[in-house]
């Protein structure tokens, strides 16, 4: 991970570097060809379900509990993802919050071989997230656990323990004091 980006950082000063727009698209030309490289050579076999078949996975974050299922695709559209009976463009909104729902798929690169249907409740939209996302991973290892090492490189395994500390009587909330005056 951390030479991936050592390598980014690098060929980003080359491009700074460059004077002419001519040099530039071709040194991007260049960095295209091997991106798509390097995508042909990481095709991943993502294996069948079954007919009618579903693997589960629970994930959980802040307040929020997402329970993910994974299903064949029968169509080949990509990132058939259902949160709560509404596609999760439609349900988040914000950009940043579905590429957290759908970082495992992407992470993996499995945009058009599985449906992932969620029912989530509890929490805000960014709790609601986070867990979907942990709950994706969780079943796609449940799946195939040759995938446990990479999804646990990028962080996606991990459970986010952080919660709302409660509130202590005598203060206005979990820390705050009223305001104190010595006279």
């Amino acid at each position: 991970m951390q030479e991936e980006v050592k390598i980014e950082e690098q060929e980003l000063e080359r491009l700074e570097n460059l004077t002419t727009d001519s040099e530039l698209e071709s040194e991007t030309e260049e960095i295209k060809e091997k991106i798509d490289k390097e995508e042909k050579e990481e095709i991943i076999e993502a294996p069948l379900i079954g007919e009618g078949k579903y693997i589960e996975g629970i994930g959980r974050r802040k307040e929020s509990i997402a329970r993910v299922r994974i299903w064949d695709n029968d169509s080949n559209e990509p990132l058939q993802i259902f949160v709560n009976d509404r596609h999760y463009t439609e349900y988040f909104p914000a950009l940043y919050l579905q590429k957290s729902a759908d970082a495992p798929l992407r992470k993996l690169r499995l945009f058009t071989q599985y449906k992932v249907t969620v029912k989530v409740k509890g929490g805000g939209l960014h709790g609601q997230a986070d867990a979907i996302k942990l709950g994706l991973a969780r079943a796609l290892v449940k799946l195939n656990p040759e995938w446990r090492s990479r999804l646990k490189k990028s962080g996606l395994l991990t459970r986010d323990a952080r919660e709302v500390e409660r509130k202590k009587y005598g203060l206005k909330k979990a820390r705050k004091a009223p305001q104190w005056h010595k006279r």
